[in-house]
C-alpha cells in the first residue's frame, strides 16, 4: 500500500492512498474459498460447488465486501502510520475509473485533534458560594406539601364548590355506554377543573344517595375520535359527600406521608434543599473555573467540530424562537447574531478539547461500572423491546458510547480541577447565589457577542446555556453524530373519557415509537458504493 501525503495545513491533511489490485483479489479469493463449502447449488453435493461458480453467483458481493474491509484496514494503517488523531470522521472517496482487477485509489481527507500543551493547574482560584438553609425555607417546604394533600371529611348536606363527591358515573353516547366512560366511586372535586367541561358544575347540589343524570359536550379536540364534540349523558350515583379539612402540620401529618414524625420530614426536606443549593453552588464554581481555562488557553480547533457544536445551538436557538409570541422577529434576531453563537460553539469545543487534554493528563476516567449505568439508565428511555438492541449498538459503536460518558467524564475532569484549586467560601443567600450564575452567564455570552438591545426570552436562555458550556465536552460530543434519537419509555395509559381537555392531550397523546438505533457507517462502506454506480 502507496500513502502520499497531499495536504498539511494548520489541522487539515489529505493523503492519496494506493490499493494493490493483488491485495483486493487475495482477499476476494481467499473469501470464496470461506465460503464454498457452506453454498448449496443444484447438481452438486454440498461442499462440492467448484469455486468458479460460486464466484459467478457471489462475485459481485464478496468484492464489495472485500474492499470495503481492504478499505477498513487501509485507514488504521494510515492513522497509526502517521500517529494521526482525527477530529471526526476522515472522509474517503474512491477513485471513479476504479474497477475490478485495478487498484484501488482513494482520496483520505480530514482533520486531526490540535497538539495541546499540557495545561499548568497551578494558580486556579475559586469561590465556594454556600446557602445555609434557613428554618424558614423549610417551613415553606413543609407547607408546600401540606396545600398539595388536602385531606377531605365527610359532611351532610349539598354538595358545594370545592366539596368532594364520591360517586359512580357511567357515560353514553346517543343512549349507548362508550368505553373508558365509566368508573365505581370515584372521588371528583367540584371546581378542580380536571374533567371536561360542564361535568364538575353540574354535581353542585347533590347529596350522599342522590342519583341524576348529566349532559356535557366533549371538545372538538379531544383525543377519542367517536367523542370528538358529541353531547353525551352521565348518570350519577353520589355516595358520599366530603368537604375540604384543615391539614395540621404535625406527626400525624407526617405519618400519613409514611414517616415517623415531623421532625423526620422536616430533615428530609432541608437535606433536599441543602442538594439544591449545592447544586448551585457547583454551577457557580464550575462556570468560573471555565472562564478561567479559557481565558488562560487559545488555540486552533477543528472547524467540522466547530459547525457540528454550532448545529446543536442553532438547532436549539431556531426551535425555541419559533414558540416565542413572535417567531418571525425572533427568528430575525438571533439570524443577526449568528456568527456571534458561532464563537460561543468555538469557545464550547476549545473547552471541551482542553477538558479532555486535563483529564487524560491526569488519569480521570469513567470505570466500566459507571459506563454500565449509563448505558442502562439511556435505555430506559427506549420502549422494554428496544431496549436490549439499544444496549448492543452501543457496545458495538465507540462514537455512542462517547457521547453517553461525555458528560459524565466532563464532571469529573471538574471535580479533579475544584480539588486543585485554591478554594475560598463566602455565604450569601439564595437569591445571591442565583445572581451570581445569571451574572456569570450573561458575562460568558458577551466574551462571544455583545447584548442585544431587546433579547428574546429563548434566545437569551440558550445563550446562557451554550456559552457556559454546561453540556457535554465537545471533544466526545461532536464525534457521536450518529446518536439515535431517544423516545417514550412507554405509552401513555389509557384516559378515562371524562378527562378535562389539558389532560386529556398530556395524558392521551400518541408517542412515538423507539427509532432503531441507526448502523454505524463505516468510511470504507462509503467510498465502496461508488463502485456500484
Amino acid at each position: 500500500m502507496q500513502i502520499v501525503e497531499t495536504t498539511n495545513e494548520g489541522l487539515k491533511r489529505a493523503y492519496t492512498v494506493t490499493i494493490p489490485a493483488k491485495t483486493i483479489v487475495e482477499r476476494v479469493e481467499g473469501e470464496i474459498k470461506k465460503i464454498a463449502p457452506q453454498v448449496k447449488m443444484p447438481g452438486f453435493r454440498p461442499g462440492k460447488v467448484p469455486a468458479n461458480l460460486v464466484k459467478k453467483m457471489h462475485g459481485e458481493a464478496i468484492h464489495r465486501d472485500a474492499l470495503n474491509e481492504t478499505i477498513r484496514e487501509a485507514m488504521d494503517k494510515l492513522v497509526a502510520d502517521k500517529a494521526l488523531r482525527p477530529a471526526m470522521n476522515p472522509d474517503i472517496a474512491l477513485g471513479e475509473g476504479y474497477e475490478q482487477g485495478k487498484d484501488a485509489e482513494l482520496t483520505v481527507s480530514l482533520e486531526v485533534l490540535p497538539v495541546i500543551a499540557a495545561p499548568s493547574l497551578e494558580g486556579l482560584k475559586l469561590e465556594r458560594l454556600v446557602v445555609p438553609v434557613a428554618e424558614e425555607a423549610v417551613a415553606e417546604a413543609v407547607e408546600r406539601i401540606a396545600s398539595q394533600q388536602q385531606r377531605f371529611e365527610t359532611k351532610d348536606g349539598e354538595a358545594a364548590d370545592g366539596d368532594q363527591v364520591i360517586c359512580d358515573f357511567t357515560g353514553k353516547l346517543d343512549g349507548v355506554e362508550f368505553e373508558g366512560g365509566k368508573a365505581e366511586k370515584q372521588p371528583i372535586v367540584i371546581g378542580a377543573g380536571r374533567l371536561i367541561p360542564g361535568f364538575e358544575e353540574q354535581l353542585v347540589g347533590m347529596k350522599a344517595g342522590d342519583e341524576r343524570v348529566i349532559t356535557v359536550t366533549f371538545p372538538e379536540d379531544y383525543p377519542v375520535e367517536n367523542l370528538k364534540g358529541k353531547e353525551v349523558t352521565f348518570d350519577i350515583a353520589a355516595h358520599e359527600i366530603k368537604a375540604p379539612a384543615e391539614s395540621k402540620i404535625d406527626d400525624d401529618f407526617a405519618k400519613e406521608l409514611g414517616l415517623e414524625s415531623l421532625e423526620q420530614l422536616q430533615n428530609l426536606l432541608k437535606g433536599q434543599l441543602e442538594q439544591e443549593t449545592a447544586g448551585l453552588t457547583r454551577t457557580a464554581m464550575k462556570r468560573s473555573l471555565l472562564d478561567q481555562l479559557a481565558a488562560g488557553h487559545d488555540f486552533d480547533v477543528p472547524p467540522t467540530m466547530v459547525e457540528a457544536e454550532f448545529s446543536q445551538i442553532w438547532q436549539q436557538l431556531t426551535h425555541e424562537a419559533g414558540h416565542e409570541e413572535d417567531p418571525e422577529a425572533a427568528l430575525k434576531e438571533i439570524e443577526a447574531e449568528k456568527d456571534d453563537y458561532r464563537k460561543i460553539a468555538e469557545r464550547r469545543v476549545r473547552l471541551g478539547l482542553l477538558l479532555s487534554e486535563i483529564g487524560q493528563a491526569n488519569g480521570v476516567e469513567v470505570s466500566q461500572q459507571e459506563m454500565s449505568m449509563l448505558v442502562s439508565q439511556a435505555a430506559q428511555q427506549y420502549r422494554p423491546e428496544d431496549r436490549q438492541r439499544f444496549m448492543e449498538y452501543v457496545a458495538n459503536d465507540p462514537m455512542m458510547a462517547a457521547q453517553l460518558r461525555a458528560p459524565l467524564y466532563e464532571d469529573k475532569v471538574v471535580d479533579f480541577l475544584i480539588e486543585k484549586a485554591d478554594v475560598t467560601e463566602r455565604e450569601v443567600t439564595r437569591d445571591e447565589l442565583q445572581a451570581a450564575i445569571e451574572a456569570d452567564a450573561d458575562g460568558e455570552a458577551t466574551e462571544a457577542k455583545k447584548p442585544a438591545a431587546k433579547k428574546a426570552p429563548a434566545k437569551k436562555a440558550a445563550a446562557k446555556k451554550t456559552a457556559a458550556a454546561e453540556e457535554a465536552p465537545a471533544a466526545e460530543e461532536a464525534a457521536a453524530e450518529e446518536a439515535p434519537k431517544k423516545a417514550p419509555a412507554k405509552k401513555p395509559a389509557a384516559k378515562k373519557a371524562p378527562a378535562k381537555k389539558a389532560e386529556a392531550a398530556d395524558e392521551g397523546e400518541a408517542k412515538p415509537a423507539a427509532k432503531k438505533a441507526p448502523a454505524k457507517k463505516a468510511p470504507a462502506k462509503k467510498a465502496a458504493a461508488k463502485t456500484e454506480d
